[in-house]
């Protein structure tokens, strides 16, 4: 009993990288979605609130050194009153010192229904504010999501006040159903 005991906490302690297995992806699906990203800044309520600075974060034309956490609604509809499909969670970096630029990391949390109801998708990409259109790397995903790579397509909505409305156009590619031998 004893050296059963034994040799069983050895493989626990000991082997924590020692299995790979193949799998196969199957049937990809690809799937879109298009919702509105509100960054609240100002207000009673905001959910974009700088974190962090550089030293000369305050007298730089583009904010350079600013680290921002969010917690943004996604809503249905350009108007924050529309139905909450998710939220943003994460942070931003203003990264540019020549142009109003960020750096992004954050989750798209899902939760307006059933089918995709706590998944997320990950997104990590550059940011460049001042351009209307522009584009996002999707580099994961959890849930319906898992594995997930692809895009957004992203237009400014509505950016003349201190809170932005983003239009966001997710093209999605994931598995349909993972196999593991």
């Amino acid at each position: 009993m004893v050296l059963s005991m034994s040799n069983s906490q050895a493989h626990q302690e000991g082997n924590w990288g020692d299995e790979t297995v193949p799998y196969t992806m199957g049937l990809e699906m690809m799937t879109k979605l298009r919702f509105y990203f509100h960054d609240i800044v100002v207000g009673d309520n905001p959910t974009a609130v700088r974190i962090a600075e550089a030293p000369g974060t305050n007298s730089s034309p583009t904010f350079f050194g600013a680290l921002v956490m969010i917690d943004d609604p996604l809503t249905e509809g350009p108007d924050i009153n529309s139905r909450l499909v998710g939220r943003a969670q994460g942070f931003y970096g203003l990264s540019g010192m020549n142009e109003i630029s960020l750096i992004m990391g954050m989750s798209l949390v899902f939760t307006a229904n059933q089918k995709f109801n706590g998944s997320t998708i990950s997104v990590f990409s550059q940011n460049p504010v001042t351009h209307t259109e522009r584009e996002f790397a999707i580099v994961g995903g959890t849930g319906y999501f898992q594995f997930a790579r692809g895009f957004i397509s992203v237009r400014t909505y509505n950016g003349t006040g201190p809170n932005p409305i983003v239009e966001y156009n997710c093209t999605i590619v994931h598995p349909r159903k993972m196999s593991f031998y």
